[in-house]
């Protein structure tokens, strides 16, 4: 051995974590000579900070820099370790580990190499360049000093064990060095035998980790032996193969035997490392793991690992990282192609990797994209790499097909899945509503049989479980779907359908049921409607069309609703009742978007039909008599609207009776149109009898009861009950905000009327106020062109040059103004009273008039 001279604090060993093997290698020698060593995995606790911990380890020492690639990427701590030695002019004594040129600071300093050369040879350079080639001046340090630190210390990194069966590794590996390092935290962390169970969808890249693991941290082990683990009935004869290689059984014993003397050998030893290759079974797995101070590490599709080993989620790679492996298989690609590419592949590696190899085969990143949007099961069958078993699309097909044999119900669930969208759904809202005796129905008959449906599905990583609701992987539901065949098709489509009505939260008007409506949202806007056959499927999809018109989000209902629309026209013919109902749907998603005459016309034709097939006092008939009021109302037909709805009321009162909810419904918006055409006392009285008996039939707090109240405070201000009419609005907002929330459009329309009720009373800084929040509001929610966010920009106008703000109160009335004309048009009432306002502006003599 090289002597040295000890003098001076510890040695910070500066590192990449990728290099954490060359880190413990060094730190080892460095002790073994007596050298004080501070290294982070071995002297920084959880919970220490990494900043003050460097800067105080600086301080009191030197710095050992293990030069790597890793080590100069520009998001590493590393960066920061040796900008600030340069920074102190402090010397950095480096050794590269690695093939890699320093950054151009650091390029005059000698770096010599521990990498390619034998373990005596670099414990000789690293000590040389720590000490300098010098004859010891005082008696070599105690031996014994290593022991301090348990074993005999790791080896060369990157040299072998004597027994070894390990895969070769990977030349194109790239990624994932923060896994590594966390990995290799937890299986050193434990001082008994660590089992670490690395788990996720197929394709992630388990197996590929778990070889690449073995091969960079090679050197802390004396043993390492990999077992393919798939079937089980293979693990005894590798277990026993390994007994007899180091001895531990005599060659030809039963497996059984060299199995159980194996176990007893290796509780005797340490570091040790087995792994267990693709096992799905933990219960299988239980008597085949030993005790010991050695290592085990598992990889499987099953997440299902806790009560045998730590589980370690293994999930797809970053963007950078797809990237990045896209180039190291040869692919040549622009970032832009690349990144799109890594998008449409759900960053999964072995999809990433099969990508790579058609490019490299001279498919273009443009017709590679093209035919994975036109079939992405076909192309996902076609690259696969050297170093995967089988192809994507290959390991989706045998996955499912074990599924179907194993649980018809659990495969007949994820073919539902994959036609809907790739979000959670809530399977467990479905338990026991099912209809018809199916696979599927089985297994979701109660809540207990939908779990084992569930974990059936999660065994084999096909998806996401979580709070009663499964998630397939995008990629993976993708090729599901294309995989399925005609016949298959039809059935997962019945199935899904069957799926949604059985999900379906209920009235979309109660509060209570918004959430379960928000889950299912994105599964309803999803399912082709081709595909659906039943009226209860036609009325979930439309009643979530519905839900996002009262969340103010109307263009996204119109645009589903059109396409529903035409689908259904098509296959049902325009007078099915099916397509009558979406049309009524249609109309009021026109209306919300301010196409008005669309809205009309919808309802028109909707209304004759049903006169003509259903009659002039039919529920459906009258349903849309009181929507086509309301058009006219907002079209400026005031008076029209107002004959078309007191017959409509006259008829829903005879027919349905004056407490049903149409009967109130129609009430209500006769109401408004009464007070439009300035019969404020007939509106009044009217909303006063709706809110007693909706208070009555739906409750205080229904949002039908809430929207009564509000327009009530609007006529009680009208007839000069100001202080009610304030007292009412306020006690309205309060519940809407409760139960709607802040930003529902109902709430904020309340808010806004408010605003001029609180101006009435003399409260005009407070009514300045609200209406800037709730303007701001309806911006955000409704669009600034909205006709609720341009009554508010009027009304705040007022307010504004009520309170000497002219300037400001003129800019907002000319940008109203503007607007309206574009989308109200330039004689509609709201644009001509806006206009209006702008001229008394110009005259303070004159108190400009409010609009509601």
């Amino acid at each position: 051995m090289v002597g040295v001279e000890v003098s001076g604090g510890a040695w910070l060993i500066s590192h990449a974590g990728a290099d954490r093997a060359w880190a413990e290698w060094a730190a080892w020698q460095l002790v073994d000579a007596g050298f004080p060593v501070e290294l982070d995995y071995w002297d920084w606790g959880a919970g220490d900070n990494f900043v003050l911990k460097m800067n105080a380890a600086l301080d009191r020492g030197r710095f050992l820099a293990l030069f790597s690639p890793a080590y100069f990427e520009p998001d590493r701590f590393t960066t920061p370790e040796w900008t600030a030695i340069v920074a102190m002019k402090e010397k950095i004594t480096p050794v590269r580990v690695a093939e890699v040129v320093a950054e151009p600071i650091l390029r005059p300093l000698i770096a010599p190499d521990l990498f390619g050369i034998g373990e005596e040879a670099a414990r000789r350079v690293l000590l040389e360049a720590v000490s300098g080639p010098r004859r010891p001046t005082v008696a070599p340090a105690f031996p014994g000093a290593l022991r301090q630190l348990g074993g005999s210390g790791p080896r060369l990194p990157g040299s072998l064990p004597r027994v070894w069966n390990l895969p070769a590794r990977n030349a194109s590996f790239t990624g994932r060095d923060t896994f590594l390092v966390r990995l290799r935290q937890n299986l050193a962390a434990n001082s008994r035998v660590a089992v670490q169970a690395l788990h996720g969808r197929g394709g992630v890249g388990k197996t590929q980790l778990a070889v690449e693991y073995t091969h960079r941290f090679a050197g802390e082990y004396e043993l390492a032996w990999w077992i393919a683990a798939e079937d089980p009935a293979l693990i005894p004869d590798q277990l026993a193969t390994l007994a007899t290689r180091i001895g531990a059984a005599p060659a030809g014993a039963p497996s059984a035997d060299a199995v159980e003397a194996l176990s007893g050998e290796l509780r005797t030893r340490s570091r040790w490392l087995l792994v267990f290759d693709n096992i799905e079974d933990p219960a299988v797995l239980a008597s085949y793991l030993p005790g010991g101070g050695g290592h085990v590490l598992i990889t499987s599709r099953s997440p299902h690992w806790k009560a045998h080993a730590t589980p370690l989620d293994v999930d797809v790679f970053s963007r950078a990282e797809s990237v990045a492996l896209l180039h190291a298989h040869g692919a040549v690609l622009s970032h832009t192609d690349a990144d799109r590419l890594a998008l449409a592949l759900d960053d999964l590696p072995l999809a990433l990797a099969q990508a790579a190899a058609l490019l490299t085969d001279g498919l273009s990143a443009a017709d590679l994209t093209a035919e994975l949007a036109r079939n992405t099961a076909e192309v996902l069958a076609e690259g696969r790499p050297a170093d995967y078993p089988v192809s994507l699309a290959a390991q989706v097909r045998l996955t499912t097909t074990r599924l179907a044999a194993d649980h018809p119900g659990a495969a007949a669930l994820i073919s539902a899945l994959s036609l809907l969208a790739p979000e959670p759904f809530p399977v467990t809202a479905c338990a026991g509503h099912l209809p018809d005796s199916t696979p599927l129905a089985d297994a979701l008959a109660t809540r207990l049989t939908g779990t084992t449906a569930v974990r059936a599905i999660t065994r084999h990583s096909l998806a996401r479980a979580q709070d009663g609701t499964v998630q397939l992987h995008r990629l993976t539901q993708t090729v599901l779907r294309d995989q399925l065949t005609d016949d298959q098709r039809e059935q997962a489509a019945r199935d899904a359908e069957a799926l949604l009505t059985a999900a379906d939260p209920g009235d979309v008007g109660l509060p209570l049921t918004w959430t379960a409506w928000r889950v299912l949202l994105p599964h309803l806007l999803a399912m082709d409607p081709a595909l659906i056959s039943s009226e209860a499927g036609r009325d979930v999809v439309r009643t979530a069309c519905w839900y996002l018109m009262d969340r103010g989000q109307a263009r996204t209902a119109r645009d589903r609703l059109q396409k529903l629309h035409h689908v259904w026209s098509r296959q049902l013919g325009p007078d099915h009742e099916g397509t009558l109902w979406t049309a009524q749907y249609l109309a009021r998603a026109h209306s919300d978007t301010q196409d008005h005459e669309g809205a009309r016309a919808l309802d028109e034709d909707t209304l004759r039909r049903r006169r003509r097939l259903l009659g002039e006092d039919h529920p459906h008939t009258l349903s849309t008599a009181s929507n086509l009021a309301i058009n006219l109302s907002a079209l400026g037909l005031t008076e029209e609207a107002r004959d078309l709805s007191e017959d409509t009321l006259s008829r829903q009162r005879r027919v349905l009776g004056e407490d049903h909810p149409d009967t109130l419904r129609t009430a209500s918006n006769l109401a408004v149109q009464l007070s439009a055409l300035g019969r404020t006392e007939e509106a009044r009285d009217l909303g006063e009898d709706i809110l007693t008996r909706r208070r009555r039939v739906l409750g205080e707090d229904h949002p039908d009861t809430l929207g009564t109240a509000s327009n009530l405070a609007v006529d009680l201000s009208a007839v000069g009950r100001t202080e009610e009419a304030r007292d009412l609005g306020e006690d309205t907002l309060s519940r809407q905000r409760r139960v709607l929330g802040e930003d529902h459009p109902d709430t904020l329309a309340t808010a806004s009327n408010l605003a001029i009720n609180l101006s009435a009373v003399g409260r005009t800084e407070e009514a300045r106020d609200l209406g800037e929040d709730t303007l701001s509001r309806q911006r955000r929610v409704l669009g600034e062109d909205h006709p609720d966010t341009l009554g508010t920009a009027s009304n705040l106008a007022i307010n504004l040059s009520a309170l000497g703000l002219m300037e400001e109160a003129r800019d907002l009335g000319e940008d109203t103004l503007a607007r309206r004309r574009r989308v109200l048009g330039e004689d509609h009432p709201d644009t001509l009273r806006t206009a209006k306002l702008l001229e008394l502006l110009d005259d303070t003599r004159d108190e400009p008039d409010v609009e509601w």
